[in-house]
C-alpha cells in the first residue's frame, strides 16, 4: 500500500498547477496521469497541433453520441491524454474571458469567484511578455504569454476590416476591455508550446516531495465511510492503490472527473444502478450541466495573398522550417486563431455573447486538422454562452469503457439564433473593403445560404466543437451543485474537484486560461485549509 498526503488525479491544465503549488509546501504530493510523458516532438512545435488532434498517442479520442442537433453526426472530441493534458495538444490561445462571466458565477452563489476575486490568480500565473496594463496583466509567473510572433497580412486585413465594420480595436483582449477586435495571444515557452507540464510542472519536478506517475489510469476512488481516502489505478498491467492522509483532488477535466465519480458510486443513483455500480451518494448533477462551444465556419477562397495553406507544403514549408529553426519565427509558430472579435448579437446584453475567430487558412470539410491545398481564410462563429445543456454518463462499470457524451448542441432555439446573427456579422466583416478585395468567393456556407432556416440547416450539418467542455461537476452553494465554493464534493470528506468541470457556466472565449486560474485558486484554498 502506497501513501501520500495529497493525490492529484489528472496532469492537465489544472492538475499540473495544483500539484506544483501544493509541492511548494512540505506536503507529499502524488500526481497521476493516464497518458505518457510529453516526449512526443509534435507537442512542442506550435503548428504541430494539427498532428495531435487525432493522435491516440496523446489523445483520449472521444466522440459525441449522434444527436439531432448535429444531424446525427458523431463529432470528434480530442482531449489531452499526456502530461499537460489538453494544454499539450490545444491551439495555445490565451483568453481569460469577460469579467461579467465571473461576476455571474458569484451571483449564482459561488462565493469568492467574482472577477475581483479571480483576477489575482490570473495575474499570479502569467508572465505577459508585452507587459500590458499592470493592474490586469501578470509578470513573473510560470505561464509565459506572448502576442503572435509572425502575423500574415491576411490577419492584418481582417483586423482592419472588422474596424471598418464597426468593431473597436483592442490592443489587449485580456486587458481592461474585451469587446472589440484584436490579435490573439498564445501560451509559449520560448519558441515552443507553453503547456502546464512545461511551465508549472517543470518548475516543480526537482522537488523531492512531488511524485509523478504516468501511464497510470485511475479506475476507482476509495472510501472509508463517507470520506475519500485514496484511489485505485492501473499501471503497466498491474492494479495499484494509493492512500492519502489529507485529500484527493480530481483534475480529470469535464469528461473524466464526472466519469470517475460515477464509477466510484457518486452520481445519479438510477443510472448507476442500471449499469451495475453501487451507489455511495445520489448526485444527479454529476455529469449534467455539460456546456461546450459549438461553431459554424464562414470560409472564403483567397486570391492575391498568401494563407497558411500555401505555407504548409512544398518549398515554402521547407523555408518555414528553416526560419523556425534559426529564428523561432514563421508559420511553425502559428497556433490556430490569429485574431478575434468579441461582440453582441443584440442590444441589451451585459457583455459579448459572440466570439468570431479568424484563421488565415481553410481546412478540408469534415476532416479535422487537414489543410486544404488552395489558399483560404476562415471565421469560426461561436456563441460563447450557449443555453443548451448536455450530459456525460458512464456506459458501464468498466473504467476503461469511454462514457457517453451527449452535448445537445443547438438544443435551444436561442443558440441557433445567436449563431445565425454571428454568421451575418462575420459576413459583414469579410465584405468590408480591407479584406473583400482578397476574397475570390465564399466557400461555406455559400452565398445562396441566407435565410434563418438555411443557416440553421448549415450549422447542424457542418458545425463542430472548438473543444471547450465544462460544467459537469458544477460549483455552487445550492443543494443541487456537485462541489461547493471551495471545490469540495458535497457530502464527501477529503475530496475536491479542481478543473473546468466545476464552471457553472462557460466563459466568453477559450477555456484553458480560466482552467489554469481555477487550478491556482483551488490550490490556494487547499493551502489555506492546510495552514488552518
Amino acid at each position: 500500500m502506497e501513501n501520500t498526503d495529497y493525490l492529484v488525479i489528472g496532469a492537465g491544465s489544472a492538475g499540473c498547477v495544483v500539484a506544483s503549488r501544493l509541492s511548494e509546501t512540505t506536503a507529499r504530493v502524488t500526481l497521476l496521469e493516464a497518458g505518457p510523458s510529453d516526449w512526443y516532438p509534435w507537442i512542442h512545435i506550435p503548428a504541430g497541433m494539427l498532428k495531435l488532434v487525432r493522435n491516440p498517442r496523446v489523445n483520449w479520442m472521444y466522440a459525441t453520441e449522434p444527436e439531432k442537433g448535429s444531424n446525427d453526426r458523431a463529432i470528434h472530441w480530442p482531449r489531452g491524454r499526456v502530461l499537460g493534458g489538453s494544454s499539450s495538444i490545444n491551439g495555445m490561445l490565451y483568453v481569460r474571458g469577460n469579467p461579467a462571466d465571473f461576476d455571474l458565477w458569484a451571483q449564482m452563489g459561488c462565493r469568492g469567484w467574482s472577477f475581483e476575486d479571480v483576477l489575482p490568480f490570473f495575474r499570479k500565473s502569467e508572465h505577459y511578455v508585452q507587459g500590458g496594463e499592470p493592474e490586469y496583466r501578470g509578470q513573473g509567473g510560470e505561464l509565459r504569454v506572448e502576442d503572435y510572433r509572425t502575423i500574415l497580412p491576411l490577419t492584418h486585413r481582417f483586423v482592419e476590416a472588422a474596424q471598418q465594420a464597426g468593431h473597436v480595436f483592442r490592443k489587449d483582449l485580456n486587458g481592461r476591455e474585451q469587446e472589440g477586435v484584436g490579435y490573439s495571444q498564445m501560451t509559449r515557452n520560448g519558441r515552443f508550446r507553453g503547456s502546464t507540464a512545461r511551465t508549472f510542472l517543470a518548475a516543480a519536478k526537482g522537488r523531492p516531495n512531488l511524485r509523478i506517475e504516468t501511464d497510470a489510469i485511475a479506475t476507482r476512488l476509495l472510501f472509508e465511510g463517507r470520506r475519500c481516502v485514496g484511489a485505485r489505478f492501473r499501471q503497466g498491467g498491474a492494479e495499484r492503490e494509493i492512500r492519502v492522509t489529507k485529500e484527493v483532488i480530481l483534475s480529470g477535466g469535464a469528461v473524466n472527473s464526472p466519469h470517475l465519480l460515477q464509477l466510484s458510486g457518486i452520481g445519479p443513483a438510477a443510472h448507476l444502478q442500471e449499469i451495475g455500480v453501487g451507489v455511495l451518494q445520489d448526485m444527479p448533477a454529476v455529469g449534467a450541466n455539460l456546456q461546450d462551444h459549438y461553431v459554424a465556419r464562414v470560409q472564403h477562397r483567397v486570391k492575391g495573398e498568401i494563407s497558411t495553406n500555401q505555407l504548409a507544403r512544398g518549398w515554402r514549408l521547407m523555408r518555414e522550417a528553416l526560419r523556425y529553426a534559426v529564428q523561432g519565427r514563421g508559420a511553425l509558430t502559428f497556433g490556430v486563431t490569429t485574431a478575434q472579435v468579441f461582440c453582441r448579437s443584440r442590444e441589451g446584453l451585459v457583455s459579448p455573447d459572440l466570439q468570431l475567430l479568424f484563421t488565415p487558412a481553410t481546412y478540408e470539410r469534415d476532416v479535422v486538422g487537414t489543410l486544404e491545398k488552395e489558399p483560404g481564410m476562415t471565421v469560426a462563429v461561436c456563441p460563447v454562452r450557449p443555453d443548451s445543456r448536455g450530459t456525460i454518463l458512464a456506459r458501464s462499470a468498466d473504467p476503461l469503457e469511454k462514457p457517453a457524451i451527449r452535448p445537445n448542441y443547438l438544443g435551444v432555439a436561442s443558440d441557433q439564433q445567436v449563431m445565425a446573427v454571428g454568421i451575418r456579422l462575420a459576413r459583414q466583416i469579410l465584405a468590408a473593403p480591407a479584406i473583400a478585395k482578397l476574397s475570390a468567393f465564399e466557400l461555406m456556407p455559400g452565398p445562396e445560404v441566407t435565410t434563418d432556416e438555411e443557416l440553421v440547416a448549415y450549422m447542424r450539418q457542418y458545425g463542430s466543437t472548438i473543444y471547450h467542455p465544462v460544467g459537469t461537476c458544477r460549483m455552487g452553494e445550492d443543494p443541487g451543485s456537485v462541489v461547493d465554493s471551495r471545490l469540495r464534493v458535497r457530502g464527501i470528506g477529503g475530496l475536491r474537484v479542481i478543473d473546468a468541470s466545476v464552471m457553472p457556466t462557460l466563459t466568453t472565449g477559450n477555456t484553458n486560461a480560466p482552467t489554469i486560474m481555477i487550478g491556482e485558486k483551488g490550490a490556494a484554498m487547499i493551502r489555506e485549509d492546510m495552514a488552518a
